[in-house]
């Protein structure tokens, strides 16, 4: 299991490009619809409270799911397997890329990359609406708008949405409900 943990978190961090955000689809399709390591809702759990905690979402996810399958062995695994094919790369481009750089074709490349990398990243935030209330989706748009437009820090929405959630959950409890 520890080796399928590896060769799956490595074959995601060799072949996605454009950051985190652009691993989560690929993450979620291997831990999720191919392997079936992980249910969809608690994939999304997984996904919340990687992109709370500090550090890459991709690396936090990786942790997160290695963890629920494996303990500190998958941790440790996950981790290994999506950070060695970063870390190779980096050192590569850290190495050559001062030569190449000018190079037209090289140019061109990361050029024609970007409308790729905008999709990977607008994916996962379609698959993430799609499992949500179609009353939250203003207040996610409210709450897009705040960060990107007025600046609020998303520290300070990220706190604000889990006390109105927890306060949520109590007024729902006291008035017995389900949540």
């Amino acid at each position: 299991m520890l080796w399928q943990l590896f060769i799956s978190f490595l074959k995601i961090g060799a072949f996605t490009f454009g950051g985190g955000y652009a691993m989560v689809p690929l993450i979620e399709r291997e831990v999720i619809d191919k392997r079936g390591w992980v249910e969809r809702e608690d994939f999304l759990d997984l996904l919340t409270i990687a992109q709370s905690a500090p550090g890459p979402i991709a690396l936090n996810t990786a942790v997160f799911v290695g963890y629920r399958i494996k303990g500190l062995k998958g941790a440790f695994a996950s981790v290994a397997g999506i950070v060695l094919p970063s870390f190779v790369i980096i050192l590569l481009v850290a190495i050559f890329f001062a030569d190449i750089r000018q190079n037209s074709y090289v140019d061109a490349a990361f050029r024609a990359m970007r409308p790729a990398v905008v999709a990977l990243i607008v994916a996962p935030i379609v698959g993430l609406a799609k499992g949500m209330n179609l009353w939250l989706l203003p207040i996610a748009a409210l709450t897009a708008v705040a960060v990107w437009w007025w600046g609020i820090s998303p520290i300070y929405v990220l706190i604000s949405g889990a006390l109105l959630g927890l306060m949520w959950s109590i007024i729902i409890v006291r008035k017995g409900g389900k949540q």
